[in-house]
C-alpha cells in the first residue's frame, strides 16, 4: 500500500512539471519582450508630421505611441490621426524567432503583419502581400537626437529585384511638458525607464510615467510597480 501511494505521488508531480515549466516561460517570455521592446522606448509619445505618398499625395498627420501591457502580454502601440493610410497599430516582439512583429491597421480596419529585425537604430519588416504576391517592407527609426521619428514604406513587384519607396513620413516630437529634475537629470518613467512626461501618484509621492500605457499598468498596482523600480535602481 506504501509502495501504491508513493507511486501516486511520483506520478502526480511529475504530471505537473509541464504546467509549471509552461508557467515559467511565459514569465520568461513577458520578461524578455518587455526587455527587447525597450529598443523602441524613444518610440513613445506624441508626434506630429508631414507624409509623402506615391499614389496619394502630402498631408500632415500625428502619432500617439504607448506601452501595453494585460497580464504577462507586453507590446506598444501606435495611433495615427488624419493618415491617409492607416488607423495606427501594434508592435511585439516574438520571442520563439528573436524577431520584431508589427501589425498594420489600414484604414478600413483590415490588419496586415510583418515580421522582421532591429538593426543599426531601425527597425526593418517585411510581408508578402497575399492578394499582389509583391514584397512589402516597412522602415522605422528615431533620427535627430530622438526628437523626429520616421517611417517608410518601400515594395518590391513580384518577380523583380529593386525596392521602390512608396510611403515616407516625417515625424517631429511633441514638446515634453517637464524639464530637468534636480542635479540636471531627466524625469524618468517608474514603469519603463524612459523620459517621463505625466505624473501619478501614491500614498502622497509623485512618478513620472511616459505613457497612457504605462499609467494604466501604474494605478493598477502601483505597490508592485514601485517596488520593481526602485529594485532596479538599487542594481544601478
Amino acid at each position: 500500500m506504501r509502495m501504491l501511494l508513493l507511486g501516486a505521488l511520483l506520478f502526480s508531480l511529475l504530471a505537473l512539471l509541464p504546467l509549471a515549466d509552461a508557467g515559467k516561460k511565459g514569465k520568461d517570455d513577458a520578461v524578455s519582450s518587455k526587455q527587447a521592446l525597450q529598443a523602441f522606448q524613444e518610440f513613445i509619445g506624441s508626434w506630429k508630421g508631414t507624409a509623402s505618398d506615391k499614389k496619394k499625395g502630402f498631408w500632415t498627420e500625428k502619432a500617439e505611441w504607448s506601452w501595453r501591457f494585460k497580464g504577462k502580454d507586453v507590446w506598444l502601440s501606435f495611433n495615427l490621426e488624419n493618415s491617409k493610410r492607416y488607423k495606427g497599430g501594434e508592435v511585439r516582439y516574438l520571442p520563439d524567432q528573436a524577431k520584431f512583429e508589427i501589425t498594420l491597421i489600414d484604414k478600413a480596419g483590415k490588419k496586415a503583419a510583418y515580421v522582421g529585425a532591429f538593426k543599426k537604430k531601425v527597425l526593418i519588416v517585411e510581408r508578402v502581400n497575399p492578394d499582389t504576391s509583391d514584397t512589402e517592407q516597412l522602415k522605422m527609426n528615431i533620427a535627430g537626437g530622438g526628437d523626429r521619428l520616421i517611417y517608410e514604406m518601400w515594395v518590391k513587384a513580384d518577380g523583380r529585384t529593386q525596392f521602390f519607396k512608396q510611403l515616407q513620413v516625417g515625424f517631429t516630437r511633441e514638446g515634453v511638458t517637464f524639464g530637468l529634475e534636480a542635479g540636471g537629470k531627466r524625469p524618468e518613467c517608474v514603469v519603463t525607464g524612459g523620459l517621463g512626461t505625466s505624473t501619478v501618484s501614491f500614498k502622497g509621492v509623485t512618478y513620472y510615467v511616459c505613457c497612457s500605457g504605462c499609467r494604466d499598468a501604474f494605478n493598477d498596482n502601483p505597490a508592485k510597480i514601485i517596488a520593481e523600480y526602485l529594485e532596479k535602481k538599487k542594481k544601478r
